[in-house]
């Protein structure tokens, strides 16, 4: 058994912490940071850490507890009147990049930029484009204040049903080039989650709100570990059994926390597992997967072309469906901005094509490139939409170092008056044995 993992875990916590302050003195999300730090340390720059079994099961549990997390802070009512908007928002925000990638690819294949297969490859290289993955907008919405608002609700909403269409669209292309799960099959199976996810939702919220009443006291310390237990089980089954991503089971499993009246106390528990472990790696391994080997000046070319039209057909796309649904123009810009990020589900699209031979090897440090410029763009494109949106992001009560270091000092406040108030105590004491002499 090798210890090696120990001192990756050491590097991955400091650098995205020396990172993350770095980018927070000049006024950028420290999420950036911690992008940045799995960039340098990764194989692109310094190769110092490299990707491990170990590092990519622990970054998925990172974005599970972060979409779990984002779950119990979503407000139900809120979420619910967003759902129009989400549909709208994720329809387009799938069509636009489906086409305008489908577009380039053909463009660059016929120029000789790069070499496809043919009309199915170009296909495929769109449908990467339809993928959308919320943790890195979840987080940095969470460290500005705008997450549980009309604009962070909706990405939400779109996010949840962009999956199923971005499922969708992969079916039916992996079904054209010899795929074993047919379209109907796929869809019986997202129709019989979204029923599974109610039943069981019912189910856990009866359950929990009998537990709270059977345990109002110090018991409670035991909600957050059952709440844990559904979080992984819903994640795993909608993986599992669905073939729909476990992050929609993980924030659909907090979205029943989230109605139950414990709510603030479990949510309370999950963030410092989150900020001190979780996060970090997750962040971390995405820069880490960023591999630039083998890359020629046309394929170069081709990954920023590529970059560039990912992050403008969501904004275009999901902005536009934000502002059919009469929202303002700043609005449907937070919306497109929100949507912009690919993440892990891309990865997770493009890995499919390369197993199904629809997608060359070749063509898989654009995406890569693609996956991880979007990812650092988001945040940044996030400041600076918000910039005059209401409070200061800077000022954003929910950054959790910040949250943290407030306790700090009223646990030291505390102290004080209690040592302070001993000392009356024994002065009075004193006084009083005086007076009887």
């Amino acid at each position: 058994m090798t210890y090696h993992y120990l001192m990756d875990l050491a590097l991955i916590l400091l650098s995205t912490k020396v990172l993350g302050i770095l980018t927070k003195r000049i006024q950028m999300p420290q999420v950036v940071g911690a992008l940045v730090a799995g960039l340098i340390l990764g194989p692109a720059m310094l190769n110092v850490l490299s990707e491990t079994e170990f590092l990519t099961q622990l970054s998925e549990l990172g974005v599970i507890v972060l979409m779990f997390s984002a779950g119990m802070g979503t407000d139900i009512q809120e979420l619910k009147h967003s759902g129009k908007a989400g549909f709208l928002v994720a329809l387009l925000g799938v069509i636009v990049p489906l086409v305008l990638g489908t577009g380039l690819a053909m463009f660059a294949d016929r120029t000789g930029m790069i070499e496809t297969s043919g009309f199915l490859e170009d296909v495929f290289i769109g449908t990467i484009l339809t993928a959308t993955s919320v943790s890195i907008t979840v987080e940095t919405l969470k460290e500005i204040g705008k997450l549980d608002t009309k604009v962070g609700n909706t990405i939400l909403a779109a996010a949840l049903i962009d999956d199923v269409l971005g499922l969708i669209a992969l079916t039916i292309v992996s079904s054209l080039s010899g795929g074993q799960d047919s379209i109907a099959l796929v869809l019986l199976k997202i129709v019989l989650f979204f029923v599974f996810s109610a039943v069981v939702s019912f189910l856990a919220h009866k359950f929990f709100c009998w537990l709270m009443a059977l345990w109002p006291g110090r018991e409670r310390r035991r909600y957050p570990v059952l709440a844990f237990v559904l979080c992984l089980l819903m994640a795993y089954c909608a993986e599992e059994f669905f073939g729909v991503a476990d992050i929609t089971g993980a924030y659909v499993a907090g979205l029943v926390i989230s109605c139950t009246p414990k709510s603030s106390y479990i949510q309370s528990k999950f963030e410092p597992l989150s900020f001190l472990l979780l996060t970090p790696v997750f962040f971390a391994s995405v820069g880490i997967k960023a591999k630039v080997d083998g890359m020629t000046g046309s394929l170069v070319l081709f990954s920023i072309l590529l970059l560039l039209i990912s992050v403008a057909t969501k904004i275009v796309g999901c902005g536009l469906g934000a502002k059919l649904c009469h929202f303002t123009g700043k609005e449907s810009l937070q919306v497109g901005v929100g949507m912009v990020c690919r993440g892990e589900v891309a990865l997770i699209v493009a890995n499919r094509g390369l197993e199904l031979g629809v997608l060359s090897g070749t063509l898989m440090a654009p995406v890569i490139i693609t996956v991880v410029g979007g990812t650092i763009l988001t945040p940044i494109l996030l400041k600076l939409v918000f910039r005059h949106d209401g409070q200061p992001a800077s000022a954003a009560d929910s950054n959790l170092a910040d949250h943290y270091e407030k306790m700090e000092q009223l646990d030291i406040v505390s102290a004080e008056l209690l040592a302070r108030d001993q000392k009356y105590l024994k002065e009075g004491e004193h006084g009083g044995d005086k007076d009887r002499g």
